[in-house]
C-alpha cells in the first residue's frame, strides 16, 4: 500500500496553526493579539477608515467558510461584494465578541480538518473561483488564504496599537 504523501499539506497546516497560536519569528500570533483586547475594545474603530478587530475576524471567518466550500465542492459561493464580507461593527456587536471568535476558530478548525484528510496531489487539482471567474489550483487558494491571514495579522497589530494608544 502506497503511503499518503502530504508533506506540503502538513506544511500549510503547520503555518496556519503557527500564525494562530505558536511562536512566530516576526511577532505576536492571532491568539496573543486577540487575548490582549477586552470585548469592548474589539468593536472600536480607532480611525474612521479602519475596521474594528471584530470586523477583521468576522471577515476572515467569511472567507474561511468560502474556502471550506471550495475544498468540499470545487467551487466557492461568496463574493467580494457580499455584505457579510465586511459587516458593520453595530451588526457584529449583536453577535458578541465571544461568538465572533468561536466562529473564526471553528471555521479555521474545519479548514485544517479538511486539509488533514488530503494528500499533496490535491494541491494540483482545480477549483472554480467565483470572483476571478476561472479555474485555479488548490495550491493557489490555500497559499492565498495563508497570505490573507498574514496580511490581516499585521493589520490587527496596527489597529490594536491604535486602540490602546487612544483608549488606555
Amino acid at each position: 500500500m502506497e503511503e499518503k504523501k502530504n508533506i506540503l499539506i502538513k506544511d500549510l497546516v503547520k503555518q496556519l496553526n503557527d500564525i494562530q497560536k505558536n511562536k512566530l519569528w516576526m511577532g505576536d500570533n492571532f491568539e496573543k493579539k486577540l487575548n490582549s483586547l477586552s470585548a469592548e475594545q474589539a468593536f472600536i474603530r480607532p480611525l474612521e477608515k479602519l475596521n474594528s478587530v471584530a470586523q477583521i475576524i468576522a471577515h476572515l471567518s467569511f472567507w474561511n467558510r468560502d474556502l471550506i466550500t471550495k475544498l468540499n465542492t470545487g467551487e466557492g459561493v461568496f463574493l467580494e461584494s457580499d455584505k457579510e464580507n465586511w459587516n458593520s461593527t453595530e451588526e457584529l456587536q449583536k453577535q458578541g465578541w465571544s461568538t465572533i471568535c468561536e466562529n473564526y476558530q471553528s471555521s479555521l478548525d474545519e479548514v485544517i480538518k479538511i486539509l488533514n484528510s488530503k494528500d499533496d496531489s490535491f494541491l494540483k487539482q482545480v477549483y472554480y473561483d467565483q470572483d476571478f471567474k476561472q479555474d485555479f489550483t488548490y495550491e493557489f487558494v490555500l497559499n492565498g488564504a495563508l497570505h490573507h491571514h498574514l496580511y490581516h495579522l499585521g493589520q490587527l497589530g496596527i489597529v490594536i496599537k491604535l486602540i490602546k494608544l487612544k483608549h488606555d
